[in-house]
């Protein structure tokens, strides 16, 4: 059962801090108590090594020119790990800025030694049994992107990237291979394909809900079922929609650290995405339709109770007159002198209402 209080809408937090300058790091988000903590993922196609750390400063002494870092930051409240990091890699304010704003849209800016990225991860949590139970989890996510660097930044612990640290581990593939454009779209199409799971999740739960509403006695809470999923799809579409810019550009980007092979699967990513879009699209319209399924379902339901009520009124019509004229207080009555007459009423009452029935039954009204 949905709970009703969490289908109260709530105004979104201010995308920007008011009455500071632009580029001033501020954290807007919910989670605000989240440690930050940095992994550490350097390699090259002969060796990997992997190191986790709370401290920003351990993040300093990862620079070669044979080996890719890819550094994971998990936690941005803390701002002040957040704008020593940036200052390091020398990355503009209004980047450190856009990386703890967590309802930044997903967008690309270009600059000179390195790219910037704002994605959504989508996902169902892991410790529920059954996902069509669990509340989706929309995660801001940050890339900055160099020659030969990745940064990652996170609102929290958890993601969907443990396929990737698996093939950097295992040297599976081709991700020890290549660069840190190769990496970035690892990682992006890890998000991607979450989020055809996600997808996936709310098909079922529309084929959940419209199995209930075909039912005899469709669930009270359905109509509060409807409004969080269409909620849930809402969430999604935000994050899906902009990145098909996004992805349209990074493909186009003249930069040095993007080879050309690369771009073709920037490409395939691309095509991905537009398939997402037209899966939430279609499951969109799908939902606006259960709703107006919903009302149908009770609008029958009520029809089938006025037609039995105005059948059983309508058999007894008949009969209140009968009853209401023999009821009159009239002295000159004939029929009240007749020794069987009150067995007679009856029987002529009891034939006009199995009449009428068998009239009903037969034009199928029952």
């Amino acid at each position: 059962m949905v709970k009703r209080t969490r289908l109260l809408l709530r105004r979104p937090k201010n995308t920007k801090a008011l009455n500071q300058a632009p580029g001033t790091v501020t954290y807007i988000g919910r989670k605000e108590s989240v440690e930050t903590r940095l992994e550490v993922i350097d390699y090259n196609k002969e060796s990997f090594d992997r190191y986790t750390s709370l401290r920003p400063e351990d993040a300093f002494n990862f620079e070669s020119d044979d080996k890719i870092t890819w550094i994971n930051i998990d936690g941005l409240s803390n701002t002040e790990e957040i704008v020593k990091l940036g200052r390091y890699y020398e990355l503009h304010p209004l980047i450190q800025e856009d990386i703890v704003n967590t309802n930044q849209r997903p967008k690309i800016d270009e600059y000179q030694d390195y790219i910037f990225l704002v994605v959504k991860m989508l996902y169902f949590p892991k410790d529920v049994t059954d996902k069509n139970n669990g509340s989706l989890i929309s995660e801001h996510l940050s890339f900055v992107v160099g020659k030969d660097y990745v940064l990652s930044f996170q609102e929290a612990d958890g993601d969907v990237f443990d396929n990737v640290r698996e093939r950097l581990a295992n040297s599976k593939g081709r991700l020890r291979s290549n660069g840190s454009d190769y990496l970035l779209f690892a990682l992006l199409d890890a998000i991607i394909d979450q989020y055809f799971e996600v997808v996936d999740v709310i098909g079922d739960k529309i084929e959940l809900l419209e199995e209930s509403l075909f039912q005899s006695q469709p669930n009270d809470d359905i109509t509060f079922e409807i409004q969080e999923l269409k909620r849930t799809i809402l969430r999604i579409r935000r994050a899906v929609f902009p990145l098909r810019e996004v992805l349209s550009r990074l493909e186009k980007l003249d930069s040095d650290f993007i080879d050309e092979k690369t771009r073709n699967y920037f490409r395939d990513l691309y095509d991905h995405v537009i398939q997402v879009s037209e899966n939430i699209e279609i499951y969109r319209e799908m939902t606006w339709g259960l709703m107006d399924m919903y009302m149908t379902t009770i609008s029958n339901r009520m029809n089938e109770v006025m037609k039995v009520l105005t059948i059983i009124a309508t058999i007894f019509i008949p009969l209140t007159f009968i009853a209401g004229i023999y009821g009159m207080n009239f002295e000159y009555m004939p029929e009240l002198q007749w020794e069987y007459s009150y067995f007679i009423l009856w029987g002529i009452m009891l034939l006009i209402f199995l009449i009428m029935l068998y009239y009903f039954r037969k034009k199928k009204w029952l």
